[in-house]
């Protein structure tokens, strides 16, 4: 039986993680101490820039890096009387006319607007022959969200743990939304065409109509998915006359209850009858309730047992939230403000790993593209989905309760990013990131608290004596990268700080490594794993520290046809782990797992990152 460290230093069996059990609000009371758990780019953007004009003449989230960002943005708010974007960028009917816009070459701030619905266009993947359609109805009325925060606190439940009356009242709820007539914003058809738009190019950014508009890849994948789930949930609650209906959320980062019938792993029970309005008939048939999920999956089933999935699992969720995660540009990934392209982009801790492998492992191989859940354009068809990124949502709640510097970015350019949505009364909403960013005040909800045994999960060196050696060494890095990469290979690459550094210095800088410029069909699901200083003749299993972390895309459709991103892994603790804080270099193996097409990478790097 697996063991961890408990919170006072002894060791807990998994048969005893009932006692971890956490609310939403008290993660804190439950972490270990510091000697359990060791707290601690420039985008490419075009030139001509536009003016955007806040509607708040001061910030409340003030930020000492950006005081002279915000102090521009003060000024220009006396200069133009505290004007919304809405009086400045003029459109048809209210909404921001792309071509009505001339980018300004200095902005005050540029968080990204918006989108214009009339300038939607097709996805541009073809299933059955035919051109997706992602583009929802328009509207020439937008209101600006308000949060109610009248209304009575809803709770989310763990999927495996729901009561039969709960089970009645959800099964009608989408029951009544798939009977909505197809043109109906609320529908099951309609709602997943936001999640196709926003997800596979089909908006050109304001002001920027050669530039589309993408939310995965950036700080923007937790506040666009939580405000849309919130949506999701209201219409829900509003069809069956429930405003305190709550969507339920897939637990797969906790084997709570795996010692009893019903384990949270597999995919939930209440998604699995193929009678039932929260069934699919696109999944992987291979991977129905009991086999586990895979949160490392690389598009082959590995031959391991229970135990060992269930420690692997637990392992990646420790390296993915805790000793991966330390600062706000790991976990949200990389900053995306208007103008910018998605080319020097990076994904957060979560986002890549374990939510992208979740997606690979529920699709249906057998489908073309991987629907429903295996392509970003079909997965908002699947009633699976929004549990599974109500529990992606759950883990920016815990995360925030770790301590360090573990807060939300106070950037006004994040802050003020906006979305639009359909709400449950069928009318358009503009709402902000600012608006996402404390979810019980101001969305009114919570989640159900279950065990977290991933806390304690420390992964554990393997320390091979055998270490494969290099096929380029650090000092040829420049001259054979870019190359492309279609097998298993190992590179050297320095450590600008070769030394042992103080704990300070650790709580200060994350060291991190970069492997930069991976460039792929956008289209096609891509996986490597990613493993320092191991024996690649006989690579660690993911519970180890060796294991560094994975690269993962999800399909999905880019206007180029080709995607180009970087993968970001902290790897502090690592090295600590493996006992290398004091080698100048280090050996970094890449195991490709899944890839049709050719897969470049760029170069490698490593940067201290405060």
């Amino acid at each position: 039986m697996a063991t961890a460290p408990s919170p006072t230093g002894s060791t807990t069996t998994m048969g005893t993680y009932s006692s971890l059990i956490i609310s939403n609000n008290s993660y804190s009371a439950f972490l270990p101490n510091k000697s359990q758990l060791s707290f601690s780019g420039e985008s490419k953007r075009y030139i001509a820039r536009r003016s955007s004009i806040s509607c708040k003449a001061t910030n409340p989230n003030n930020n000492n890096n950006n005081n002279e960002k915000q102090n521009q943005q003060e000024q220009s708010n006396n200069l133009l009387g505290k004007l919304d974007r809405r009086n400045v960028l003029i459109g048809l009917g209210g909404l921001y006319g792309a071509t009505t816009l001339a980018p300004k070459p200095l902005a005050f701030a540029d968080p990204l607007a918006a989108p214009d619905l009339t300038t939607c266009k097709l996805a541009e993947i073809t299933t059955g022959g035919e051109t997706v359609e992602c583009c929802p109805p328009v509207s020439t009325k937008i209101k600006i969200f308000t949060p109610d925060t009248s209304i009575q606190l809803r709770t989310r439940p763990a999927a495996q743990l729901v009561t039969d009356e709960y089970l009645a009242k959800f099964k009608k709820a989408q029951a009544l939304m798939r009977a909505l007539p197809e043109d109906d914003p609320r529908s099951m058809v309609q709602q997943a065409k936001v999640h196709c738009a926003y997800c596979n190019d089909a908006y050109p950014q304001v002001g920027f109509p050669d530039i589309d508009i993408q939310v995965h890849f950036s700080w923007l994948f937790f506040p666009f998915h939580r405000m849309y789930l919130y949506f999701y949930e209201r219409i829900l609650g509003k069809l069956i006359d429930d405003p305190t209906f709550a969507l339920p959320y897939w637990n797969w980062d906790s084997p709570d209850g795996m010692f009893i019938l019903s384990g949270c792993f597999p995919i939930p029970d209440i998604y699995t009858d193929t009678t039932s309005p929260l069934y699919d008939q696109y999944r992987n048939a291979a991977h129905q309730p009991p086999v586990l999920a895979d949160l490392g999956y690389g598009g082959t089933d590995d031959d391991v047992d229970d135990q060992t999935r269930t420690d692997e699992n637990l392992a990646i969720m420790y390296r993915q939230m805790v000793s991966g995660a330390k600062t706000p540009d790991l976990f949200f990934g990389h900053e995306y403000r208007a103008g910018d392209t998605t080319t020097s982009s990076y994904a957060g801790t979560i986002e890549n790993s374990p939510h992208n492998n979740l997606h690979l492992w529920c699709g249906d191989p057998n489908q073309t593209n991987g629907e429903d859940m295996g392509n970003f354009y079909s997965a908002g068809r699947d009633p699976l989905f929004y549990a599974h990124h109500c529990n992606v949502d759950r883990m920016w709640n815990i995360w925030k309760t770790l301590g360090g510097k573990r807060k939300d970015p106070t950037d006004t350019d994040w802050l003020d990013a906006e979305f639009l949505f359909y709400d449950e009364n069928a009318e358009l909403v503009k709402c902000k990131v600012r608006d996402s960013i404390h979810p019980e005040k101001d969305l009114r909800y919570t989640y159900e608290p279950v065990n977290v045994p991933w806390l304690f999960t420390k992964p554990t060196a393997r320390k091979p004596k055998t270490k494969t050696k290099a096929k380029v060494a650090a000092t040829e890095l420049t001259t054979k990268f870019p190359a492309t990469f279609d097998s298993k290979t190992t590179v050297e690459v320095a450590r600008p700080k070769p030394k042992k550094r103080t704990k300070k210095e650790k709580s200060n800088e994350e060291e991190v490594l970069i492997i930069k410029d991976i460039e792929f069909v956008s289209n096609e699901a891509v996986k490597f794993d990613v493993f320092i200083n191991d024996d690649a003749d006989s690579l660690s299993r993911k519970d180890k520290s060796e294991f560094a972390g994975s690269f993962v895309h999800v399909p999905h459709q880019q206007k180029t046809g080709t995607k180009k991103t970087n993968l970001k892994l902290g790897i502090t603790d690592l090295l600590e782990d493996l006992g290398a804080e004091d080698a100048s270099s280090v050996l970094v193996t890449l195991v490709p797992r899944v890839a049709k097409s050719t897969v470049t990478v760029g170069g490698f790097e490593i940067e201290f990152s405060s």
